[in-house]
């Protein structure tokens, strides 16, 4: 015995659709400025990305070197644990997590000005 097919329609089909934006139209098909749109996408996005881990590197190379420079903060203690201890193994971390919220929240923005941009043209 066959199922019957049934085909599903939408009552709506005399809505009225959104046009495409010029800018997202270029996108869309490709062509010169719209390339020109998505490399300055690519270009804000690379530039945070690479902001934010040379930032990381900074704070985690910098962090064992503070510790070999500076006798005082290594022989340091804090209630009754060594300092370094105590950076490396828990103020880290607090703190790539503030940095990968901001890191969000501006990867966030960029997409945001971006969609406004082409949404203008």
């Amino acid at each position: 015995m066959s199922e019957r097919r049934v085909t599903v329609t939408s009552p709506r089909t005399g809505a009225a659709r959104r046009r495409p934006s010029p800018g997202t139209r270029e996108i869309d098909e490709q062509t010169r400025l719209g390339e020109v749109y998505m490399s300055a996408l690519v270009r804000s996005q690379l530039r945070l990305s690479l902001f934010v881990c040379t930032l990381l590197a900074l704070l985690v190379g910098g962090l064992p070197l503070l510790l070999l420079l500076v006798p005082p903060v290594r022989e340091a203690r804090f209630l009754g644990l060594p300092l370094p201890w105590l950076l490396l193994a828990g103020a880290v971390y607090p703190v790539f997590a503030g940095i990968g919220w901001w890191y969000v929240r501006q990867a966030e923005r960029n997409e945001r000005d971006f969609a406004e941009l082409v949404e203008r043209k």
